[in-house]
């Protein structure tokens, strides 16, 4: 019961100013039980003190530009290092090969694993007298599959982003 209270008297408190100026009152019937109303009307109901409810102003953001230029060079700190532009070409080429050796990697592991997969009836191996072990190594075939093809794509957009 006195979780209860706790909780009722929790939700009040934050239930926002108009909740919080209600009464709440906690009613005891004939056989001991305890319930928490809004209305005192009932015969064996007292009214709670509550404590009051003090609610802080939401801090002010400060005036935003019209443009996105300008908002990213408020951002940016004036000691942020930078890289000169032969630099950053030589990066994006480098990151850009080596998104196209992963991406290569992943296309050769999705041709092995659907010639394994065999359009949906691989063979079964001697360690699958079982029925349903054969259907596990199945399901996760298709997962590795799906999996494969998510990098796939993933790896395409990536090299889309690159400069």
């Amino acid at each position: 019961m006195k979780y209860l209270a706790a909780a009722v008297l929790s939700c009040a408190a934050c239930a926002g100013n108009a909740q919080a100026q209600n009464d709440v009152y906690v009613c005891t019937d004939e056989n001991g039980a305890k319930e928490y109303k809004n209305t005192g009307a009932t015969k064996g109901c007292r009214k709670v003190d509550l404590p009051g409810l003090s609610v802080a102003p939401q801090p002010k953001r400060a005036a935003q530009s019209g443009t996105a230029a300008s908002a990213g060079a408020a951002t940016t700190p004036v000691n942020f290092p930078k890289v000169d532009a032969g630099t950053q070409k030589s990066r994006d080429s480098d990151r850009k090969l080596l998104l196209q050796q992963e991406l290569n990697t992943e296309e050769k592991k999705l041709a092995g694993l659907k010639a394994d997969f065999n359009n949906g009836e691989p063979e079964r191996r001697g360690d699958e007298r079982n029925y349903a072990k054969y259907q596990e190594r199945v399901a996760g075939m298709k997962d590795d599959i799906a999996r494969s093809e998510r990098n796939i794509a993933a790896l395409k957009r990536e090299l889309a982003n690159v400069r």
